[in-house]
């Protein structure tokens, strides 16, 4: 038997009837489903804060519960802004701002800008970004040191890509490596558990002269945002060393 707090179960439950679900649909009030678990209202409350704050179901005051529209998925082979993807799901983008300072770069965020000086410096600007005040990722961005007038501009409301524009620089084309860590100390502002695992996405961005433009590491939740991924299959017996190695003689 699970040893999860009945809660959990019960928000298990309901996430597999919403994934059925359409965008719309009405959820049974609290009071139904407390019935139908055999469980006291604040249960089901604790189920459904849960599922509203992975952005699944809305709360309408004086009209009850109801399915809300899933974003869709991003193709991980393009980049959109976090800005232009919100608001084409319809949704309000938002950003809090954790950092935006100049500082020193780490070893790694020097290596992928291409930073040669003895003390590389970097614009780091770290933001909760959010979607109708749901937070999806906390995203850790930095830049070469001479864009520093990134630092001027709203970053809570504003685009950086559309900034970037503005300042002559154009980001054309990027590599990202996907992977799963733990929250840690940004569940709180993800409003999710120190343990939950959270998609990671590390990237680097170069502009219209192929040079070094944008490092950053978005974390996401990933009951939150999903990333669609297209593929070949190459037949069995492939060799996958990279170009150019070959065995040892």
């Amino acid at each position: 038997m699970s040893k999860a707090p009945l809660y959990v179960r019960i928000e298990r439950e309901l996430r597999a009837r919403l994934a059925g679900a359409r965008p719309g649909d009405t959820v049974p009030a609290e009071s139904v489903l407390a019935t139908e678990f055999g469980v006291a209202r604040m249960t089901v409350r604790a189920a459904l804060n849960a599922l509203e704050s992975d952005g699944l179901i809305e709360r309408i005051q004086g009209r009850g519960t109801f399915v809300r529209q899933r974003p869709e998925p991003r193709a991980a082979g393009t980049l959109m802004s976090f800005h232009d993807q919100v608001r084409g799901w319809g949704r309000t983008p938002r950003s809090r701002l954790l950092e935006g300072e100049v500082r020193a770069a780490s070893a790694a965020e020097a290596a992928a800008l291409g930073l040669t000086s003895a003390a590389p410096r970097v614009v780091s600007i770290a933001r909760v970004r959010l979607a109708d005040d749901v937070p999806l990722a906390v995203e850790y961005a930095c830049f070469p040191a001479h864009l520093s007038a990134l630092l001027d501009l709203d970053l809570e409301a504003g685009s950086l890509h559309h900034a970037l524009h503005g300042l002559g620089l154009r980001p054309t084309l990027g590599s990202s490596t996907l992977t799963a860590q733990r929250a840690g100390a940004d569940g709180e502002r993800l409003h999710v558990p120190a343990d939950e695992p959270l998609l990671v996405e590390t990237r680097l961005i170069v502009d219209q002269h192929s040079a070094p433009l944008e490092h950053t590491v978005s974390r996401y939740v990933g009951a939150r945002y999903d990333l669609r991924v297209t593929f070949d299959v190459r037949p069995p017996g492939t060799d996958v060393r990279p170009p150019g190695t070959g065995e040892s003689r």
